[in-house]
């Protein structure tokens, strides 16, 4: 494993990757641009990393067609807006850290990857992760440990009970080195889902860093609801 750390202190970017549809979402549009509590659901997430001061700026990746992020997320600083958004995340991502590199990072300094859809993370749950893997040769992940039964199906019947012992939901933020990230995108494939999985293909294991039931993916319809509600308790 490469040292990255000796003599240079690394810098800690965020890295939001928002050039999806949200075609399972069921909402008119990108669902990072659907209002929740008064505000776009992806200035509740922008909101909050740029409450984390160990973060020395967060770049936004949006499709090359996006015309409404400036609209529904006003005051955002442009120089950190991007529109090279890619067909699949993992190109995106990898699009990003060309554009971090080009801004002055560093092959030792970390990325910390978050969706857009995450709008509930919470700047004290961003600065855990960047505290548990500060020292960490590889980097690691928000993540849940399982508590509910898995059934494995077919054709809507449960074929097999599926033991959880061991098993964790991931989340983002997904907490890299650039210098080891940037590689792992480039060999990815279909079967890389997230960057902890890109990371995984290369040999190395992620930190899993407990988070909360609240850090999940606005995704299906019901979601809305639930963030909703979730982002009006908390103001």
């Amino acid at each position: 494993m490469t040292n990255y750390t000796v003599g240079v202190q690394p810098r800690c970017f965020a890295l939001v990757p928002a050039a999806g549809v949200g075609a399972r979402s069921g909402a008119d549009g990108p669902k990072q641009y659907v209002p929740l509590a008064g505000r776009a659901m992806m200035a509740h997430t922008l909101a909050a990393l740029a409450a984390v001061p160990e973060l020395a700026g967060t770049l936004v990746m949006l499709s090359p067609d996006d015309d409404r992020f400036e609209a529904v997320v006003p005051g955002f600083d442009a120089q950190w807006v991007v529109r090279r958004g890619g067909a699949t995340r993992a190109e995106t991502v990898a699009n990003g850290l060309e554009e971090l590199l080009a801004r002055g990072a560093q092959p030792h300094d970390w990325v910390l990857v978050h969706d857009a859809a995450r709008c509930l993370i919470r700047p004290e749950w961003v600065a855990r992760l960047i505290a548990a893997c500060a020292d960490d040769e590889v980097g690691g992940l928000l993540a849940l440990p399982l508590a509910d039964t898995l059934k494995q199906a077919s054709h809507g019947r449960v074929m097999a009970t599926i033991d959880r012992s061991a098993k964790w939901a991931a989340q983002t933020p997904q907490m890299f080195r650039l210098g080891l990230l940037q590689p792992a995108l480039r060999q990815a494939t279909e079967a890389v889902t997230d960057e902890a999985s890109a990371i995984e293909a290369l040999g190395h294991q992620p930190l899993l860093v407990e988070a909360s039931l609240e850090n999940f993916k606005v995704t299906w319809p019901a979601d809305f609801a639930l963030a909703e509600r979730l982002l009006r308790s908390r103001a």
